[in-house]
């Protein structure tokens, strides 16, 4: 199935100890790239996030925000971190004779830093485990949307084949025509300038210029690279960079049809050729 590596996911638990919420954000990307940002307190996580992310993705830049929210309860006990909070104080004083003019920094400043006041009814053990599942639900709807847009990302890139196709027939179509006349367009010259030619020499002249025109071969190719950019769109596993390398083999044997071409139709026909082939490989950039 078709993914696309750009998609968005949100997903969020409520209960008796809070709010927690993931918000995920995917583009494309060479290779799995994935930045993580979450509460101080929960931050033990990262390395399981990271994981989670590198088994259910191949591909993309992914963004994982996790926020949380503690309920406040009338009877809770609030608990402050002292040695963080002597930390960012001597930290501050530090910097303070570096600026001209300093702002000062107050104690709700330092209440606020992560870390520095939490409550003891706070279950961290629990809310690590919660974070967790939470994520995984959230990077299935992340995965879903993918194949949304990766459907899409089908539908056009089979369009296009479909337009590639229809040219490679046309050239099939209108070669053997523009080889006789090019045959003809020589026959025409040599009797305007009324000399004797031999025969033979004609023959394999024509034969020569019948050998730099045809495009069978290149022709052949198309449709095989065809035929395997359709089939790669069904495997169910990761196909962006294989695309990207048909792609590359389509364009050959498109510009390769210009060089050979001697007539307004083939040029056509390998200019149209290549704007399919170039907005094809504009949505393969964005497939897993």
């Amino acid at each position: 199935m078709v993914c696309s590596m750009t998609a968005f996911a949100r997903n969020r638990q409520e209960a008796q100890w809070g709010v927690l919420s993931w918000e995920l954000r995917s583009v494309n990307h060479r290779f799995l790239e994935a930045s993580v940002r979450m509460p101080e307190d929960l931050r033990v996580i990262e390395p399981a996030v990271r994981n989670l992310v590198s088994k259910k993705l191949s591909r993309g830049k992914v963004e994982c925000n996790l926020r949380f929210q503690a309920a406040m309860e009338e009877k809770a006990e609030f608990s402050v971190n002292t040695a963080l909070a002597k930390q960012i104080a001597d930290s501050s004083r530090k910097i303070d004779h570096l600026l001209y003019n300093p702002a000062s920094v107050n104690a709700m400043d330092i209440l606020r830093w992560p870390g520095v006041l939490t409550t003891s009814e706070t279950d961290w053990d629990m809310l690590q485990k919660q974070a967790l599942t939470l994520l995984e639900t959230a990077l299935d709807e992340l995965i879903e949307s993918r194949q949304r847009e990766g459907q899409a990302l089908q539908e056009i890139i089979t369009k296009r084949l479909d337009g590639m196709q229809r040219e490679v027939e046309k050239v099939r179509g209108f070669m053997p025509e523009l080889l006789q006349a090019q045959r003809e367009k020589i026959e025409n010259r040599i009797k305007e300038m009324a000399v004797d030619v031999d025969e033979a020499r004609l023959a394999q002249e024509v034969a020569m210029l019948a050998q730099k025109m045809d495009v069978d071969e290149e022709m052949d190719r198309l449709e095989t690279h065809i035929k395997e950019v359709r089939r790669t769109l069904k495997q169910k596993k990761p196909i962006g960079r294989r695309l990207d390398f048909l792609m590359q083999e389509l364009n050959r044997e498109a510009n390769t049809l210009g060089s050979k071409s001697v007539s307004s139709d083939s040029t056509q026909s390998s200019v149209e050729l290549k704007v399919l082939i170039e907005q094809m490989r504009e949505q393969v950039q964005n497939i897993e």
